[in-house]
């Protein structure tokens, strides 16, 4: 009976698919939660967190020539202009033809953000940026728009609105340092397509690191030029702690080379270069955040749409095509602080535990590393653009707090933006630590029908406006379990309770 019942939660889980002021004190008060509570203390560092930006040059068809022909300082203008008469025809019958699933970010929706993010996110020190910069379908929609485009001509269109991407960013919080790591989407070949040592990674490696400072930037564009990999500081007052950016695109499932092949050299030598940095910062007593842009561990809506029987042998969907990135950093939680990664478009969180800890319960879990995945201003999952607002331990590099902001619609237009919720208040946690996030996700383990605060909070935050709070609230149990378990047969042990697995 036990395991027949596991086997239909697990196909039930199938439907995560469908998925102020009287006197002095006050005022100050005010002035310290308008600056995103950064100035709470000496000692922490407002940071801000944005990802899955997927700009949309093709949004109104007729325009998109001008954006080829006009260098990016023009982009504001001819985007600003009023839609042309066919435009939603063109872009519906755009849609259409490649297939696209729903809407990326308009021109009105990223200035609607980056409006939002100068508001909310005042003092910030740096902004990480992690990944999927262009619109879905870029290279479809690049071909219909213009048929007889010559070689190398799409190239310079991604690499183009990927710099109009960061132009605008940096414009928005200017003298701000913006990390960035690139997503499966940002490729000169296609979705999930590149090659490594290329002249796309060179050149999007000199718009990338424009803000390093001059000692490191001839390292991060080697670096990023053999892989889109690179490892440089983070500005002050943060002391001792670099971030070590990498593109685990060649470490996708879904990964081939631009001429269409296989090829798990480039992801190995990259997970190789990685353990090296970690080796080194641990040496040299660093702290160390890691981002990336596609996450490690089991793809839930993948494996919910597949209906795979796992306690009958079956296996879940991985987002990565081995556990070898994984398996590197979590052998590596006294030295790696925090790990960002995005691509899900939702606001979640996971652990990476050593070896040693997987298959164990409650507080065999703390060690390892903390995984923040940063929902996205793309509403193309039918969430409601975020980002998110971090506060960080100077002397520790330790995220303290963050609070996630959203829009209240899906365009743009007349968009309010607001706090939708703060981690500590929603958690009752002192700082979002390897520790805390395994006390969290043990919580969420043994309270399966989502009755408690905590569970409660993670549910109605997990992806505003989407629909997906009512699919994960509704197959709770076996999503927990991909918080906490990073490995395919540790995952299949807590789905099925150690019952049936083969």
């Amino acid at each position: 009976m036990r395991r027949r019942g596991v086997t239909g939660t697990l196909r039930s889980f199938a439907g995560l698919c469908v998925l102020i002021c009287c006197c002095a004190m006050n005022a100050r008060v005010t002035a310290q939660n308008t600056a995103t509570k950064n100035t709470a203390s000496d000692r922490t560092v407002a940071a801000l967190f944005v990802s899955d930006i997927h700009f949309e040059p093709f949004a109104d068809p007729a325009k998109a020539a001008r954006l080829r022909a006009e260098p990016i300082s023009e982009w504001n203008k001819i985007l600003a202009e009023p839609a042309s008469a066919d435009q939603a025809a063109r872009f519906a019958e755009l849609q259409q033809t490649c297939k696209a699933r729903g809407v990326d970010t308009s021109y009105p929706l990223y200035e609607s953000s980056l409006r939002a993010m100068k508001d909310d996110s005042s003092g910030v020190k740096f902004v990480v940026l992690s990944g999927d910069l262009i619109a879905h379908n870029f290279q479809c929609k690049f071909s219909t728009t213009f048929p007889k485009a010559k070689p190398g001509e799409y190239r310079e269109f991604v690499e183009k609105t990927i710099k109009y991407v960061m132009r605008e960013l940096r414009a928005a919080l200017p003298g701000v340092p913006v990390y960035a790591a690139l997503g499966n989407n940002d490729s000169d070949c296609g979705d999930y397509a590149l090659d490594a040592n290329s002249a796309f990674l060179t050149d999007i490696g000199k718009i990338l690191t424009v803000d390093f400072p001059a000692g490191e930037r001839a390292n991060a564009l080697r670096d990023f030029s053999v892989g889109g990999y690179y490892n440089v500081r983070l500005p002050a007052p943060l002391g001792h702690t670099r971030i070590l950016v990498l593109d685990d695109l060649f470490m996708s499932r879904q990964y081939a080379t631009c001429g269409g092949k296989p090829d798990p050299a480039p992801g190995a030598a990259q997970v190789a270069w990685l353990e090296q940095q970690l080796i080194a910062a641990r040496r040299s007593h660093e702290k160390v955040w890691v981002m990336s842009h596609i996450p490690p561990g089991v793809n839930p809506y993948a494996t919910a749409t597949k209906v795979l029987d796992l306690c009958s042998g079956g296996k879940p969907q991985m987002f990565l095509s081995s556990e070898a990135l994984p398996d590197a950093m979590s052998n590596y939680g006294d030295v790696i602080e925090l790990a960002i990664f995005a691509h899900t478009h939702m606001d979640e969180m996971r652990l990476l535990k050593p070896a040693a800890a997987e298959g164990q319960g409650g507080g065999a879990l703390a060690g390892g590393v903390a995984v923040k995945i940063v929902g996205s201003i793309s509403p193309v999952n039918g969430n409601n653009p975020s980002f998110t607002v971090a506060q960080i331990d100077a002397a520790t590099a330790q995220l303290k707090d963050y609070q996630v902001f959203v829009a209240s619609n899906q365009t743009g237009v007349d968009a309010q933006w607001s706090e939708e919720y703060d981690f500590a208040q929603a958690y009752k946690e002192p700082a979002f630590t390897a520790a805390t996030v395994a006390d969290l996700v043990a919580g969420f383990k043994a309270d399966p029908t989502a009755q408690s605060s905590a569970s409660q909070s993670y549910i109605k935050n997990y992806g505003e406006g989407s629909g997906g709070a009512r699919a994960i609230g509704a197959f709770w149990q076996p999503y927990t379990c991909v918080l906490r378990n990073d490995g395919a047969d540790a995952f299949r042990g807590c789905v099925c309770g150690g019952q049936g697995v083969n």
